[in-house]
């Protein structure tokens, strides 16, 4: 199994990329001293070795959509779609994640900070090409620079017709953040002030405001939240979305940034393990059927040739007062 491994050369932080597994990065520990380290994603133990599913830990890359599509149907400019339940996203009965997330991607670029994988549908994964109403491509870049890990993302269309496509991630955050604290001494934190309404995890298409014990924009307590939810109403600062872990025992805390091209976040709090999900999304659940529904779902389309450019930000450190 290919892993690339990246390392800052100041800090001695470094991060782990399983290639082969949609360039997950399963593995970043963040060196604050000598002597005290985070290691701040969740992943299975050997998920590097490809007998774990897939979308359970690390940092899952969803695209050519993120979540869920209803019943894997949806039709695009006169032609009907239908991904078949063989596909590793499924899930009662909705495609999920997309098509890159369990698929070999390609290095083009590597040094002792960064690396370099590319995607492209009908390279790297032809037989779902036909899934799609374009080619697609994705190119995305990990850098280390102390104790910030970045992703710096193109989405390309390399085809001749229009693309329609969503981005997100799936950063499984690991608490607590220091070995003498406890989950329950970490707050979470979203700059989000709506949610929408879900039936079996897809959105009706109405928004909400977000339940006494979901109001992240408060930064509750890790275990006071049980989550499944897609927020939005995002208020950025700057242009830039920031979303906090804090650990108030350990002192430390985690913050995740992006660019506000990233218009949804999705938290979830898995039961098979002690971390909570962040997930900044490009566009909603099933925006593809919703767009054309009439319902502003964030959904891009990018003409022949086109790109679109984005990124998002891991920094660990001290918890600043």
């Amino acid at each position: 199994m290919q892993i690339a491994v990246i390392t800052d050369p100041v800090t001695g932080s470094h991060a782990k990329i399983a290639v082969a597994l949609g360039f997950n990065c399963f593995e970043f520990v963040a060196k604050l001293s000598e002597s005290e380290s985070i290691n701040v994603i969740d992943a299975a133990d050997g998920f590097e070795h490809g007998d774990k599913p897939v979308s359970h830990s690390g940092i899952p890359l969803l695209f050519p959509f993120p979540n869920r599509i209803r019943s894997g149907r949806f039709t695009w400019d006169g032609q009907e779609f239908d991904l078949p339940e063989s596909l590793v996203g499924f899930n009662n009965g909705n495609a999920i994640h997309g098509f890159a997330l369990d698929r070999p991607w390609r290095v083009v670029e590597q040094t002792e900070a960064s690396v370099t994988g590319t995607f492209k549908l009908s390279d790297d994964a032809p037989e779902r090409r036909s899934l799609w109403p374009a080619d697609a491509q994705i190119t995305l870049r990990y850098s280390l620079s102390n104790n910030n890990l970045r992703a710096d993302i193109t989405v390309h269309n390399p085809d001749d017709k229009p693309l329609p496509w969503g981005f997100g991630t799936h950063a499984y955050f690991k608490l607590p953040l220091a070995a003498e604290s406890k989950p329950g001494h970490c707050t979470i934190y979203a700059p989000v002030r709506k949610r929408w309404e879900l039936e079996g995890c897809l959105p009706t298409g109405k928004l909400l405001s977000p339940p006494e014990d979901g109001r992240l924009i408060e930064a509750p307590y890790f275990d006071t939240l049980k989550l499944d939810d897609v927020y939005t109403d995002i208020v950025p600062k700057d242009g830039i979305v920031e979303c906090q872990i804090i650990d108030e025992h350990a002192g430390a805390q985690v913050v995740q940034r992006c660019d506000d091209s990233f218009r949804e976040i999705v938290a979830f709090t898995p039961p098979w393990t002690s971390a909570v999900c962040l997930e900044p999304y490009t566009c909603t659940t099933d925006a593809i059927n919703l767009q054309q529904r009439g319902i502003d779902a964030g959904l891009q389309v990018l003409a022949p040739g086109a790109s679109w450019r984005g990124w998002i930000e891991i920094a660990v450190g001290p918890v600043l007062c």
